[in-house]
């Protein structure tokens, strides 16, 4: 399959894209909402049964444990983490319970991630629940399409379906048992969805402005030099670990960080390697985290920490690639 044909699908039809890397810690107990809003930066507590969020665990010096999607289901929440975080977190969690009605369930090794992107993707997965039981239960594209990020609904027999536009393009991650990955996959290929590969449509996640936890940010990372506030941090909750931090920065600093996470266009067709060097006229002002070539822009798109100074969109830097200094400019997201 060329490069333009996997665009098209992405942007026309629907993507079955494998969420490979993921691990699902499970919180149950009566307190568990109100436990994990002192933990986590996003409001955890106004998750009805069916919604979601985003969210960073920090330290008490605002730096990132990891980030999260938190899902609220009938009687418990779950949190979807870097599997190869997993054993961490869910150590560090079962740390911090304390007198609190809370147990944790490590269902790393129950479940898979399926993932369907592009603009018929609801459409896909209502038809591969045909079938299923109970069939009263399956979920109508119409409905599908309306969900807000993160939205989220269970699968029969077993499992979840949540909303992700992980790709700047509606998208749906469908968590079914480890057993049934091959089943489920079979019913979305034949419901209509083209299988790619996560490095095919990685120049799509790119270009959304979406890093990802342990490649783009780390445990150095501050949410606000990602750049992803909005969609993770709650400035109206209560205290939580790290908010300190984050509100001096945004108060008393005006939100000024020493970096920023910022999209790049390259004039190359090169891709550089994480850490490239990113360059101004007065010598080394960041690095690369993600590249990748683009078939929508016909050239290389990246992510890159920049100094502060040069964050404006149309600043003019260079990155080193393979040797050579490839002019580069700076683009706000998404990157068109």
């Amino acid at each position: 399959m060329s490069e333009t044909t996997d665009f098209d699908v992405l942007q026309q039809g629907a993507a079955l894209v494998p969420r490979v890397g993921r691990c699902v810690v499970r919180v149950s107990g009566s307190e568990r909402a109100s436990w994990l809003q002192g933990l986590l930066t996003n409001d955890v507590q106004v998750l009805a049964p069916g919604h979601g969020c985003y969210a960073a665990w920090l330290t008490p010096q605002g730096r990132m444990i990891t980030d999260a999607v938190v899902l609220a289901e009938e009687d418990t929440l779950t949190i979807d983490v870097p599997a190869a975080l997993g054993e961490l977190v869910y150590r560090q969690l079962s740390a911090a319970i304390f007198a609190e009605d809370v147990q944790l369930s490590d269902e790393g090794a129950l479940w898979a991630m399926v993932g369907v992107h592009g603009p018929t993707a609801a459409g896909v997965i209502s038809r591969a629940m045909v079938g299923t039981e109970p069939s009263a239960a399956r979920l109508t594209a119409d409905a599908m399409s309306s969900w807000p990020e993160y939205a989220n609904a269970p699968l029969a027999p077993a499992g979840r379906v949540m909303r992700l536009d992980h790709y700047g393009t509606p998208g749906f991650v469908l968590r079914v048992p480890v057993d049934a990955r091959d089943l489920w996959t079979s019913r979305i290929r034949l419901a209509g969805a083209t299988p790619l590969a996560a490095e095919v449509v990685e120049f799509a996640r790119v270009e959304a402005g979406r890093p990802e936890f342990l490649v783009d940010m780390d445990a150095d990372t501050i949410p606000l030099e990602a750049g992803i506030e909005d969609r993770a941090i709650s400035f109206a909750k209560g205290c939580y670990v790290g908010q300190e931090v984050i509100v001096r920065v945004v108060h008393r600093g005006g939100g000024r960080v020493a970096r920023k996470l910022v999209g790049l266009k390259l004039d190359t067709s090169a891709v550089p390697g994480a850490r490239a060097t990113v360059r101004a006229a007065r010598g080394e002002v960041g690095r690369v985290t993600s590249a990748a070539w683009s078939p929508r822009q016909r050239t290389t798109v990246a992510l890159a920490y920049v100094h502060r100074d040069f964050v404006e969109p149309g600043t003019s830097l260079t990155v080193d690639c393979d040797g050579t200094a490839v002019p580069a400019v700076v683009s706000a997201f998404p990157i068109r």
